[in-house]
């Protein structure tokens, strides 16, 4: 067996660099449509009325594939989020 000594700032730069290949790697996109429990998550709220008058007044975007399926539009959940969120003086 081989024991392998580093200094703190060289063992801190290896784990950064395994860090990044790794995010590299497993860079993980988010689903475009999510569901309306993933939907009231992001918006942080527990209302199922809430989430569907934002969808009825055309506030986010929705799609309906079947009948009781209903799924959101994550890109428009963020701009509503960003349209609705403040600056920091």
């Amino acid at each position: 067996m081989e024991v392998i000594c580093l200094h703190d700032e060289a063992f801190y730069e290896l784990i950064e660099v395994v860090v990044e290949r790794m995010s590299e790697k497993l860079k993980v996109t988010p689903e475009k449509w999510v569901t309306p429990e993933g939907a009231m998550e992001l918006l942080n709220i527990k209302s199922k009325t809430t989430l569907q008058n934002l969808r009825d007044n055309g506030t986010i975007r929705f799609t309906q594939p079947q009948k009781k399926i209903i799924l959101y539009d994550r890109d428009s959940i963020m701009k509503y989020l960003d349209k609705h969120a403040n600056d920091t003086f």
